[in-house]
């Protein structure tokens, strides 16, 4: 149980260093210590100056740091593990290591996971968006015990706790955080059937979240429901009225199964 700010989904690569600060302090200031809070804005490239920023950095108030290994450069999996490393020399805080494939272009193997989990307790957990079951798996049975594994992915999120994972980080508990973070919790109690039932009533929802990308879709949700407008920054554009129309036929299905 745990805040994410400032990860993909909040846009984080279109905000500058003041706007990135602006809303990490009003998120820090509003959970104000009833969960901890993970900064999701720690992912480059470049390894020196990344380590560069980590030790610039204020980190009061902040619980950890997530960060995407390198994209674009497609490095070699020693790479991705001299990257990590290189970060665990300089950060004060436990860093959740993030391989998301889609976005970076390049896959971290698990045996890199794995052996990054052992070299220093510094790396506590793993948000794996491969979604790769297999892969998962592999981590998960390979881990040392301070290790979690927790999914990217929201639609094989109830199948990766089946295999021993924690939980998610997640895009569509933005916009329906009570049925969601319900079933991943009747997941976690083994209570399958019961998971199953949540994941399906609000299954139908992940294409329309995804159609045209992360996070073009929530925060058509988002607005949808009220909370904000599905305004976004080039190079993201507004989704397609006709995919909009479409997400909200099945928001406002949701609304009225009561899964808000």
């Amino acid at each position: 149980e745990y805040i994410v700010a400032l990860g993909s989904t909040g846009e984080t690569a279109t905000l500058d260093a003041a706007e990135s600060r602006t809303v990490l302090d009003h998120v820090i200031a509003v959970v104000n210590q009833r969960v901890p809070i993970v900064a999701g804005n720690f992912a480059g490239n470049n390894t020196k100056d990344l380590c560069k920023y980590i030790k610039s950095f204020d980190f009061t108030g902040i619980d950890a740091i997530l960060s995407s290994s390198p994209a674009y450069v497609k490095p070699s999996q020693e790479g991705i593990f001299q990257h990590y490393m290189a970060m665990a020399e300089v950060s004060p805080r436990p860093i959740i290591l993030y391989n998301v494939p889609g976005r970076t272009r390049s896959n971290m193997e698990w045996e890199t996971t794995v052996r990054l989990a052992n070299a220093n307790p510094i790396f506590i957990g793993i948000k794996e968006a491969s979604g790769d079951l297999i892969q998962a798996t592999r981590i998960i049975k390979n881990r040392p015990p301070h290790f979690f594994v927790t999914s990217g992915d929201d639609e094989v999120a109830m199948p990766m706790v089946a295999c021993g994972g924690e939980g998610v980080i997640s895009v569509m508990a933005n916009a329906f955080p009570s049925s969601f973070s319900g079933m991943i919790r009747a997941a976690l109690a083994e209570d399958f059937v019961k998971a199953r039932e949540l994941n399906f009533q609000t299954y139908d929802l992940h294409k329309w979240l995804y159609v045209e990308g992360n996070p073009v879709g929530i925060k058509s949700a988002m607005e949808i429901l009220g909370f904000c407008t599905n305004e976004v920054r080039l190079p993201l554009a507004k989704m397609s009225d006709a995919n909009y129309a479409g997400l909200k036929k099945a928001v406002e299905a949701a609304i009225q199964a009561h899964l808000v």
